[in-house]
């Protein structure tokens, strides 16, 4: 038995495809993720060359496995960092041996770089094409590079088999090709003229109310999201992770997705959660950001001192875990176990970092913690 709502879904509205929204409603929610974007942007812009690539890239890199992540589907971090950081030119970096790594990142990376570019049948096709490069999802055969053609119902579900309930049903694989077209004709004409954020909000529940394709959706849904911020800005720069958050919110992700698809094509509701997800995805970047502006200041204060490499490489890592983002603290017996010298070694050399004002402690003895010497980078307090 599969239980359904009473309701008709969105795609057999009378109004689907007009997506009405309360402007007034919604302008509090926007004007606040405004003020958000614009104190990445502010900050991005205070960030130096370097400082700016390493910052993308992180953010890429939280991007790229999140929107996987949501799906279900775990990449390698290093596989992935590694391919990026080829992608950015920046050193060390290579291409990944897992192609749908690959074609995740391909895709992601014509979403932004391709802001100038209409979206198109035939890119689409792309990049569905590209996240399943053997023709699988798991163990499972995905027909790649085309829309779907079953007849039975393309359906979202959940519980036993006996009691299905479904949370979203498509249009039927017949109507696809028309639906998208009607969709590329409104994002390349009318959407522009909507707020950006807006836009994006709409495109993407749009999309994912198609479904055009057996697998894959959801991927790149989020990158035409993506794919609007970018035009918006009219910028490749990546600088939101937006599917970060929406990983974070998975399981509302889902709901608030649901219950947009229903009849009522008020998309209101959506639009302000939508709205609020963005927020708080700046929000990530601006923190981001404000260690990487700590980082620069902080070797442009060291940048003649001298530290060797197992400085340098302990330095690094507690720089890379942000403040108060180092597990466990750093002690002499975790700069001995990160850089293999002795403990003798290691009471040396983190001696000679606090006197170089380099790190700062706390407590005495066995009990001395060290902490990078920057406002704000003080450890926890004991409990």
């Amino acid at each position: 038995m599969v239980q359904t709502s009473s309701a008709a879904w969105i795609w057999q509205s009378a109004d689907w495809g007009k997506f009405a929204h309360d402007t007034a409603a919604l302008m509090p929610a926007l004007a606040t993720a405004r003020r958000a974007q614009g104190e990445v942007l502010g900050l991005a812009k205070a960030l130096g060359i370097e400082e700016a690539r390493n910052a993308r890239a992180l953010i890429w890199v939280s991007e790229s496995i999140a929107t996987a992540e949501i799906e279900g589907e775990h990449l390698k971090p290093d596989d992935v960092r590694s391919s990026i950081a080829r992608r950015l030119g920046m050193r060390g970096g290579k291409a990944s041996r897992e192609r749908a790594t690959e074609g995740l990142l391909d895709m992601m990376q014509d979403a932004t770089t391709g802001w100038d570019q209409p979206l198109s049948r035939k890119r689409l096709l792309g990049w569905q094409n590209a996240l399943f490069p053997a023709g699988y999802s798991s163990i499972h055969s995905v027909l790649a590079g085309a829309f779907r053609t079953h007849a039975e119902p393309m359906q979202i579900v959940s519980g036993p088999v006996t009691k299905r309930v479904v949370h979203f049903e498509a249009p039927p694989s017949r109507r696809v090709p028309r639906e998208v077209e009607r969709y590329l004709r409104w994002f390349n004409g009318p959407s522009r003229e909507l707020d950006g954020l807006l836009r994006a909000g709409i495109a993407h529940l749009w999309f994912e109310s198609i479904h055009p394709f057996e697998d894959g959706n959801g991927r790149v849904g989020r990158a035409i999201a993506d794919l609007v911020l970018a035009q918006e800005l009219q910028s490749a720069s990546r600088l939101v992770s937006l599917s970060t958050e929406l990983a974070s919110e998975r399981e509302a992700y889902y709901m608030e997705l649901h219950t947009a698809s229903r009849a009522n094509a008020d998309v209101t509701r959506w639009l302000l959660w939508f709205c609020g997800r963005f927020e708080a995805a700046c929000g990530r970047s601006s923190k981001l950001m404000h260690a990487a502006l700590d980082r620069a200041r902080y070797w442009g204060r060291h940048a003649t001192s001298g530290f060797d490499l197992n400085q340098q490489k302990v330095i690094n890592r507690l720089l890379d875990a942000g403040p108060r983002g180092f597990e466990g603290d750093l002690t002499t017996a975790k700069y001995v176990s990160l850089t293999g010298v002795s403990r003798a070694t290691a009471f040396r050399d983190l001696s000679a970092l606090v006197a170089a004002g380099a790190l700062g402690t706390s407590g005495a003895g066995k009990a001395t913690r060290y902490f990078i010497n920057l406002p704000g980078w003080e450890p926890k307090p004991a409990r």
